[in-house]
């Protein structure tokens, strides 16, 4: 019988894996754009939720860039965030994190984040972030925003909006208890030590649910996820645990096995997995949680020798980062 760590060589070498030498983890960017905040009641919140993100990004060792604060002087706040992105490596393993924070619009054709100065357009972002083949996550946390999570989907991104149309133009909440459920113990639903950003995004949803239903207001806003690329999101709702179980009437796939890797703050068991490891555990559970969509269709031996296949080299991977 092949020893754990034998097995893993063996599938490393399928894949042309073994003979590179390790990757240094890099960090992850955090880019958090606050818009204007309109009318003086606002401007707290934006601040708040910048200071959250910039606390969470310092405690994971993240590199954090904050656009729209502080004087407005020189280049606008849209081609700060353009070359803020040009200046970026475009691939790799570390994460970007985009965070759209304000008031946003739109006019039935294109979506925008209200800036000092020019607006930023979802077709521009799209644009500015078309060359990037690292994972992208990218959270645009403003009213009428669904039209940026349609816009900007894509293989290996992730894109959350507050809103599930671009006609919810009241201002979204959602921000200020996403900012707020990334530090917060209770967000980690599976308890593994860390929050991911699908767990960021429920625990999210729920407070903002909550905050309607305790003001005994309508619910102006529903937020959506997408991490498979179709640009259709997936709500809250459908969730349970971290784990999607409603199924779509048109048969589309659903969201958040991706979202689940993201992690700005990771466990300490985490930062042991050198990053080739991780991203072939990546690649595992991303397999798992497909091979599990497929179950009602499969013979039932069949599915069971696939999936114990999956988990054998999973566990490989867990024992060669012990």
């Amino acid at each position: 019988m092949p020893s754990a760590q034998n097995l893993l060589r063996v599938v490393f070498w399928s894949l042309g894996l073994w003979s590179f030498s390790p990757l240094q983890a890099q960090p992850a960017t955090v880019v958090v754009v606050s818009g204007a905040p309109g009318e003086a009641e606002f401007a707290p919140d934006l601040e708040l939720q910048t200071a959250a993100w910039a606390k969470v990004s310092g405690q994971a060792g993240a590199t954090f860039v904050s656009i729209g604060t502080g004087v407005a002087a020189g280049p606008t706040d849209r081609d700060r965030l353009q070359q803020a992105l040009e200046a970026e490596t475009k691939s790799g393993a570390a994460e970007l994190w985009v965070v759209l924070i304000g008031h946003g619009t739109f006019d039935g054709k294109e979506a925008k984040l209200n800036l000092r100065g020019p607006d930023l357009a979802a077709t521009d972002l799209a644009a500015w972030l078309k060359p990037f083949t690292r994972p992208v996550a990218v959270i645009d946390t403003t009213s009428a925003s669904a039209p940026f999570l349609a816009r900007l989907a894509a293989p290996q991104r992730v894109v959350v909006s507050a809103t599930r149309s671009g006609n919810e133009h009241n201002y979204a909440r959602f921000g200020k208890f996403l900012a707020e459920a990334l530090a917060d113990p209770n967000s980690d639903l599976d308890k593994d030590g860390q929050i991911s950003l699908l767990e960021s995004f429920l625990s999210a949803s729920h407070r903002t649910q909550e905050f309607y239903k305790t003001e005994g207001r309508l619910a102006t806003e529903h937020a959506l996820l997408d991490d498979n690329g179709d640009g259709l999101g997936t709500p809250a709702d459908w969730f349970r645990g971290v784990i999607a179980t409603k199924k779509a009437k048109d048969g589309a796939a659903l969201d958040g096995p991706r979202a689940q890797q993201f992690h700005l703050v990771r466990s300490a068991a985490e930062q042991q997995l050198v990053p080739e490891l991780r991203a072939r555990r990546d690649q595992l559970e991303l397999q798992i949680a497909a091979l599990r969509t497929k179950k009602e269709k499969m013979n039932e031996g069949n599915y069971f020798k696939e999936l114990e296949k999956l988990l054998l080299e999973l566990a490989a991977v867990y024992e060669q980062g012990n």
